[in-house]
Formats: structure tokens, C-alpha cells, sequence
């Protein structure tokens, strides 16, 4: 089968996004398939996603504003690439993101004569108003329910990686089919990291204790609330340390609230880290990783941290309802600063506890959440789709 991805974001652009494409598409690959994909270029940045491959097309592109580290790609040049898409022999078109990608993908994939199907990868009704923030809230989630809607049901098919995003969905009234498809994970990439290397370069003793924050620093992943709690622990724990890695729009509004907090001393910044190595030992040197986004349709940086044996605390909402379950890895902690820091400290004073969520975390993120399986679930969606439509797949 020979598919198309079509997408406004991919790396260097870190985010969840790119995780899911570069996952599906080595899946994919190993299962036989061809994944092509057509991405944004991002000029002046060295990063070894950016050498020239035949599978990937680098569209030339412009800032986004309000948000300089997204990129924009041009519909019509995009589009000026169906003939010689025409010519390959697509099956079917996948696109990764809306904007100028769903625009084009639904395009393209008319022009090909194919399904094409969407991912909703972004809880967008919580999240674009802190993007334009002169807005009222209530006006853009009605503008954010009304654009999803519109969109997903202009394809054969979404595809989602959470109940709670489908349930949110059809709330909107998108009446197209949807089929629940999470990102998976593969175990060969989680046998790395070394924490005693991370704790050296950064000068954290072995004893003291480190608890863990990783994604992208944006106003609706609610790192306000981490650090509010993180107050009430060190109040009760002084020599407490939260490493937080990643970067974004919210990483200075963060920094001013550590500083009125008083929580300079127990609060590391450290930016954003390489996959393949910095960001496992970053993950390995906790003793607990905390999380309490409201707007994750997947939470995938929670598998990541069970997959590596680091027993997570963390909030369950949309995606991450799916992931938590009490026990399994994990503490599951109200939203509320004192139940969440009460969980924080009974976890770093109870080292057999710590011992038993780590290896029930790493027992359950791969061996229920493996990126293999959920390929070829992905595989027997675009293989209904063809049949829907009378077609077959080239291979």
C-alpha cells in the first residue's frame, strides 16, 4: 500500500504530532507499506530530519503568528504537486493536521481518486484561545467546535487517539466514522538512558529526590499547576528538585512564577533534549514524572515515562483517562494542588512503592500500547476504506 501524509508540523518541530507521524510511518514501513509525507520546511535549522529524502517533501513555508515556532506551507504549491503525486500511484491520503494540510489533503486526495482520512491530533476548543488571547474564551471554542466539526466530516474517516476525543467530537456533530488509533510505542526505543549520567551533568546529587516534567511549555498544558503544587511539597520536602524540559510560548510567563513562588533552588530548566539520547536519561533520573495537562488527546509522554520504569503521578482528563489506571505505574491524583503534592510525597518517602510502580509502569506501557499493533490496526482501517470504495491497494 502506498499512502500520503500530509501535515503542517513534523521535526525539528518537536510536539506529539511528529512523535505519531515518525512512529506510524517506521510501522508502517516495517509492515510493507510506503509512507510518503508532505511537511513544512524549516529553514536555518540543522536537525538530521532535515536531509533530503525521496519520502519526504519539504514545502517552502513562513511563520505562523502568535506562534513562532510553528511554520505555514503554501496550499497552491502543495496542490501543484498532484500531477506528479498522480503519477506514484497513492492509495489513500492521510492528513496529520488541519489548517493548509487539511485544506490540501482533501484536495489532493479528490484529484488522486482516494480515501482520505484525518487524525485529530490537537483538542483545539482548549487551546486556540491562548493563542489570540485578545478573543473572548467563549468565541473561540464555539470557532474551534465549529472548524473541527466541519472538517472531520469532510473526510471518509477520523481517527482518534482517545475515547474522551471521540465522545468530544461527536458532541461537536461530526458524524463521520471514527475509529480510536493511539499512538503506540515501540520497545527497542526505551532500552536507553542512563539517569546517573543527567544527574551528573547537571550536578544532582544521587539522593536527592527529582521528579520529572517533559513536553512542550504552552499556556494549555498546565504547568502552572505543577508548580503551584510543587510548593506544597517543598514545603514539606526543602531538597525537592523539579526538572522541566522542553520549551515554548508559556517558558517565561513559568519562570516568573517560579521566581514568586521562591522556588528557584528547586526548579531546573533545561530545554529541549534529543530523543535518541538526552531525553531518556532525562526521563531515567526521576523518581517520579508528573503530568496534570487538561488537554491531551493522548498523553503520550506518560507512556514514554512508564515505558522507561519512572512511576508517574498525574491527573487523568481526554487522552490521559485512557492511559491511567490506578496502580498500574501510576498514582492518579484529583486536581487539586494539596491531593496532588500529598501523592507527590507519599511516592518519593516509599521507595518499595517507587519500586513496585516502576516495573509495573514499564510491564504495562509495552506490552499494551505497542506501536506494531496499532499499525496494523491503522493498516485494516485504509484496507476497509478501500473496499468501501471499490478500490484496491497497489500492494
Amino acid at each position: 500500500m502506498k499512502i500520503l501524509y500530509v501535515s503542517d508540523v513534523y521535526f525539528p518541530r518537536v510536539n506529539g504530532v511528529s512523535t505519531s507521524i515518525a512512529t506510524f510511518r517506521d510501522e508502517l514501513t516495517r509492515l510493507g507499506h510506503t509512507v510518503h509525507l508532505i511537511a513544512p520546511d524549516y529553514p536555518g535549522i540543522d536537525h538530521p530530519s532535515m536531509r533530503p529524502s525521496p519520502d519526504l517533501l519539504r514545502m517552502p513555508s513562513w511563520r505562523v503568528p502568535f506562534d513562532p515556532e510553528d511554520r505555514m506551507m503554501g496550499r497552491r504549491r502543495v496542490l501543484a504537486l498532484g500531477d506528479r503525486l498522480a503519477a506514484e500511484g497513492f492509495d489513500l491520503v492521510h492528513i496529520q493536521t488541519p489548517f493548509v494540510a487539511h485544506r490540501a489533503g482533501v484536495a489532493l486526495a479528490r484529484r488522486l481518486g482516494v480515501p482520505v482520512v484525518e487524525t485529530y491530533h490537537t483538542y483545539f476548543e482548549e487551546y486556540l484561545y491562548h493563542y489570540v488571547p485578545f478573543a473572548p474564551r467563549g468565541l473561540m471554542r464555539a470557532l474551534a467546535r465549529r472548524f473541527s466539526r466541519s472538517q472531520c466530516n469532510e473526510v471518509d474517516a477520523v481517527v482518534v487517539p482517545s475515547r474522551a476525543m471521540a465522545e468530544a467530537l461527536r458532541g461537536y456533530g461530526v458524524d463521520a466514522p471514527m475509529e480510536r488509533i493511539p499512538t503506540g510505542l515501540r520497545p527497542e526505543d526505551f532500552r536507553g538512558g542512563n539517569g546517573n549520567e543527567f544527574r551528573q551533568r547537571f550536578r544532582i546529587h544521587d539522593g536527592r529526590p527529582t521528579l520529572v516534567h517533559i513536553g512542550r511549555l504552552a499556556f494549555e498544558k498546565n504547568v502552572e499547576f505543577i508548580l503551584r503544587m510543587l510548593r506544597r511539597v517543598v514545603d514539606e520536602m526543602p531538597e525537592v528538585l523539579l526538572v522541566i524540559a522542553g520549551e515554548g510560548p508559556a517558558q517565561s510567563s513559568l519562570k516568573r512564577l517560579v521566581a514568586r513562588l521562591r522556588l528557584q533552588e528547586n526548579v531546573l530548566f533545561v530545554g529541549y533534549l534529543d530523543r535518541s539520547g538526552d531525553l531518556l536519561d532525562c526521563y531515567r533520573a526521576a523518581d517520579a514524572f508528573v503530568f496534570a495537562s487538561k488537554t491531551e488527546t493522548q498523553g503520550l509522554v506518560v507512556l514514554e515515562a512508564m515505558a522507561l520504569a519512572v512511576p508517574v503521578v498525574s491527573t487523568a482528563y481526554m487522552g490521559t483517562r485512557d492511559i491511567l489506571e490506578p496502580g498500574r505505574g501510576c498514582l492518579v491524583a484529583d486536581d487539586d494542588e494539596s491531593d496532588f503534592a500529598h501523592k507527590v510525597l507519599l511516592l518519593l518517602r516509599n521507595p518499595e512503592l517507587r519500586t513496585k510502580l516502576r516495573r509495573d509502569a514499564n510491564d504495562y506501557a509495552l506490552g499494551s500500547w505497542n506501536a506494531a499493533v496499532m499499525a496494523e490496526r491503522m493498516v485494516e482501517l485504509y484496507r476497509r476504506l478501500l473496499r468501501h470504495k471499490g478500490l484496491r491497494a497497489v500492494a
